[in-house]
């Protein structure tokens, strides 16, 4: 089997260019390599490599940059996309592809599942839902699995930036009224490892049955006060100067770009299809900074 993947070098794509190599011959592109807003280019690579798994991992994630560049959002998040599915669908092939809690509002009180009605704040979470639509809409082989929260130890993510703070600051502000399901990049990368690897002699088939949209994140929730709390209890031999947690409320931080204050994420659906599930978020955590 022929996988292509695109965003190598992010943090999920990092994880996914380890986990996905055993499974065939993987040709991985990193956006130097390869800038999918070039969409001839985009097109071309994959009509010449005919792969048999399109897996994109590439995305625009600057969320508040979002705000002031618009376009380019769109171009990465959602433009990219359409292309990828309709290559995907030309060649017979098959596209992963990665969205986000962020196509919420975050305005319901129980973990949002597939079914419910998306409401982007901010012009990131408009860009992945319209990339979500384009893929939907193009009808080939597909599987969207919307995420949350995700972080490792590489790349900009809560989770590095909490360590970072703590070694710096003896006092650090963290909001307790933003709400998530935290997902280890690593997990995501085993479960999409696990999800392909287990029906290898008819990927296509096997998907295109499945095609849709599926919740995956870590299992569980938390609030970024008390995610920052077990980051700060578990974290990684390290000088740490942080003494205090003070709690803070997302309007004491404004950001260009609207956050959505509860976003986790009921994956019950993917279980219930693909057998599986990713770890409960606090045992994925402490696996990430041990």
């Amino acid at each position: 089997m022929k996988i292509l993947l695109f965003g190598k070098n992010g943090q999920l794509g990092w994880e996914l260019n380890q986990s996905l190599a055993p499974l065939g011959e993987l040709i991985s592109l990193s956006s130097k390599e390869l800038d999918v807003k070039n969409l001839n280019e985009l097109k071309n690579t994959i009509n010449t490599i005919k792969p048999n798994l399109i897996i994109n991992a590439s995305a625009y994630t600057a969320v508040d940059r979002a705000e002031q560049e618009p376009e380019i959002a769109m171009q990465v998040n959602a433009y990219a996309p359409a292309v990828m599915a309709e290559c995907a669908k030309k060649i017979g092939a098959v596209l992963i592809h990665y969205s986000t809690d962020y196509v919420f509002d975050g305005e319901k009180k129980i973990p949002y599942i597939e079914t419910d009605k998306t409401n982007p704040l901010n012009v990131y979470g408009q860009s992945k839902l319209e990339g979500e639509q384009s893929i939907s809409q193009v009808g080939g082989a597909h599987i969207i699995l919307r995420t949350s929260w995700v972080y490792s130890l590489r790349g900009d993510n809560f989770v590095t930036k909490v360590l970072s703070w703590a070694s710096q600051k003896e006092t650090l502000q963290i909001v307790t009224d933003q709400v998530g399901s935290p997902t280890w990049a690593s997990a995501l990368a085993d479960v999409t490892n696990k999800m392909i690897a287990n029906n290898l002699a008819d990927v296509v088939h096997y998907f295109s049955d499945k095609s849709g949209i599926y919740h995956l994140g870590g299992v569980g929730s938390v609030s970024r006060f008390d995610f920052a709390n077990e980051i700060l209890r578990l974290k990684p031999t390290g000088k740490y100067v942080t003494k205090n947690l003070i709690p803070s409320l997302t309007s004491d931080f404004p950001t260009p770009a609207r956050r959505p204050l509860f976003t986790p994420l009921g994956c019950s659906l993917f279980e219930k299809t693909f057998g599986m599930n990713l770890p409960k978020w606090e045992d994925s955590l402490q696996l990430a900074l041990n």
